[in-house]
């Protein structure tokens, strides 16, 4: 061997470019990212006597079905970006990842679609009743919020005055700062008689402070609510109150302290009063919905009541693996739009960014393949 012979030169690493290689460590920490979500549903799932339905969940397949047949078709858009940008065709690449990022939103927008129905059937984490007795205990505090927020209107509008007993005593500076009409708004109890006054006599307080006014024309409209709102009170307070005492509706009409007793006082040794079942709070609640005088207020601030065992947890992990993915799908919008944000610029300067930006959006595909059946269709 010559001296001029020498060894080839040793190239260390591996012979692909380092975004490329850097993408891919990147997708196998995101690989274990979710795959701790997927192995841990898993677990929940196998391990749970009963599971929530996608009827319980108003979970829409279609929608599920559907939003995996535009990321499949997407996925597919990309490849043909990518076989462009290798045969130099630039403006084909923008044309194909346009329609990437078009689906990609369309994506969002079903899985949008999917979360209002969530909220508009109050299926989020924490807030969902797994047994009647919690299903009882919701309708009775959001049926107190909206009587609540119907007497509150009475206050705000100075139809009935709520002021503190040593209001006539401060200074005419402490009078113009404090808030008519907001202290004791939640003492109810205090602010009825005084609804039922104005109910009886329609008189308007006469003692309102200095600078406050109030207009015939509103009083008027309040003259023809009144009424309705004092019944609603009523028939919440006598839900509440038999909710309080597990007594029932239909046994009990009336769970007012003196029927109570009355009843309790009947009894005869031994015998105790029957105890509320969950039918009769549905069918209460029913009859509030029908009421032409307050049912739309019912009906828009109280969730007919649907206990769903285990649906908190499921609505847990639902919200947390969709959302984590709905990220990604947001994260790979970014990444197409930046190359689109080149326009007739874009050169084969941005070959790595567009492989190495389908290789995310397959791996987005991808993990939405698994979430599909899991979520969607095993039951």
């Amino acid at each position: 061997m010559s001296h001029s012979d020498h060894p080839p030169t040793m190239k260390m690493g591996i012979p692909i470019p380092n975004a490329k290689l850097g993408m891919w460590l990147f997708l196998g920490t995101e690989i274990m990212f979710f795959t701790a979500f997927i192995g841990t549903y898993l677990v929940l799932r196998v391990e749970s006597p009963a599971w929530p339905t996608p009827d319980d969940t108003h979970i829409v397949t279609a929608a599920g079905a559907v939003n995996t047949f535009v990321l499949i078709l997407s996925s597919f858009f990309v490849v043909l970006a990518h076989a462009a940008m290798g045969e130099r065709r630039f403006e084909a690449v923008r044309f194909w990842l346009w329609f990437t990022v078009g689906l990609a939103v369309l994506f969002l927008g079903i899985k949008a679609y999917e979360y209002g129905g969530k909220f508009a059937h109050d299926i989020l984490p924490g807030r969902i009743p797994e047994t009647p007795t919690q299903a009882i205990a919701k309708v009775d505090r959001e049926l107190e919020a909206v009587v609540r927020d119907r007497i509150s209107v009475y206050t705000d509008e100075n139809i009935v005055l709520v002021l503190p007993p040593d209001y006539s005593s401060l200074s005419d500076a402490e009078k113009a700062e404090y808030p008519v009409g907001t202290p004791n708004r939640d003492d109810m109890a205090v602010i009825l008689p005084r609804l039922q006054a104005f109910e009886q006599n329609g008189t308007l307080p006469t003692d309102l402070p200095e600078g406050i006014k109030i207009d015939e024309e509103t009083a008027a409209e309040f003259r023809q609510s009144v009424s309705s709102d004092i019944e609603l009170y009523k028939k919440w307070t006598n839900l509440h109150e038999h909710i309080v005492a597990n007594v029932s509706l239909v046994e009990v009409p009336s769970a007012e302290t003196s029927a109570y007793r009355a009843a309790r006082d009947a009894l005869s040794e031994g015998e105790t009063l029957p105890t509320l079942k969950f039918n009769e709070v549905t069918s209460y609640l029913h009859d509030l919905k029908a009421s032409e005088s307050y049912g739309d207020y019912a009906a828009a601030g109280v969730f007919d009541p649907h206990p769903i065992l285990h649906g908190n947890l499921f609505a847990s992990c639902y919200f947390l693996m969709t959302g984590f993915h709905a990220l990604h799908v947001i994260v790979g919008i970014i990444l197409f739009g930046l190359i689109l944000l080149e326009g007739t610029r874009l050169n084969e300067k941005w070959t790595d960014w567009v492989e190495n930006s389908g290789l995310y959006w397959h791996f987005v595909d991808l993990v939405w393949i698994f979430l599909f059946p899991l979520l969607y269709i095993v039951s």
